[in-house]
């Protein structure tokens, strides 16, 4: 055998042996039905890692109903869900809510600070986020010294962001997204939008985001 014969074997025996990463979500047939009445119907799809994917339909065709089934806010009664290859359901729900965190239509903010706000996930995993890691995620979204601010003194767009830091503050693997700009006003939106756009593609997030927009989904979505 020559140096070069050998060489090459070894490249295909490797290659062989190195298994494809899985998607870093995917559903397979995946339902719920309620009362006899099918909210999402046999949804198969996957997400690779870095990617964004925008799932369109007008109100009542069961987008958000897709979306609380892929980390358990609701159950799913047939098909399956897998994170990173492995089946949700063997993931402890705090943990698969860690790593798929959401961000509402609504911000729901808890009485307090911002930063009281965003340390609450760390918190929750006895740990404290670094003062400079709070404002990094602040500054990136546009609110740089609002650590000490009263949630009840924020607005609307305010709201959104920090519950999209929240969110991240958790280092989720991937981030829903339900209709997160359809309250805010559209220079709001927008603003928020590519907040929210540049935050997934800084971290290497993956992410599904439902809208009724079919403009927003062009322009935020790759897929």
């Amino acid at each position: 055998m020559t140096a070069t014969t050998a060489t090459t074997t070894t490249a295909a025996t490797t290659a062989a042996t190195i298994a494809p990463r899985p998607p870093v979500l995917q559903t397979r047939e995946l339902g719920r039905v309620v009362g006899g009445v099918t909210l999402v119907d046999a949804v198969t799809v996957q997400v690779e890692r870095g990617e964004i994917l925008a799932i369109v339909g007008p109100s009542g065709a069961g987008k958000s109903s897709f979306l609380r089934l892929l980390n358990r806010l609701d159950e799913p009664t047939s098909g399956e869900v897998l994170l990173e290859g492995q089946n949700y359901r063997t993931i402890p729900p705090h943990e698969l809510r860690r790593r798929v965190g959401m961000v509402l239509q609504s911000p729901f903010l808890f009485p307090g600070t911002v930063a009281e706000n965003i340390q609450f996930g760390p918190r929750q995993q006895g740990s404290e986020l670094p003062a400079e890691t709070l404002y990094t995620l602040l500054e990136a979204v546009g609110l740089a010294g609002y650590a000490g601010r009263d949630v009840q003194n924020l607005s609307g767009g305010e709201a959104q962001r920090v519950s999209l830091v929240r969110t991240l503050a958790n280092r989720p693997h991937v981030l829903l997204l339900d209709e997160p700009t359809s309250a805010l006003d559209e220079a709001t939106a927008r603003s928020v939008e590519a907040l929210m756009v540049r935050a997934i593609r800084g971290q290497q997030l993956t992410a599904l985001m439902v809208t009724h927009n079919p403009d927003q989904a062009a322009r935020v979505a790759d897929r």
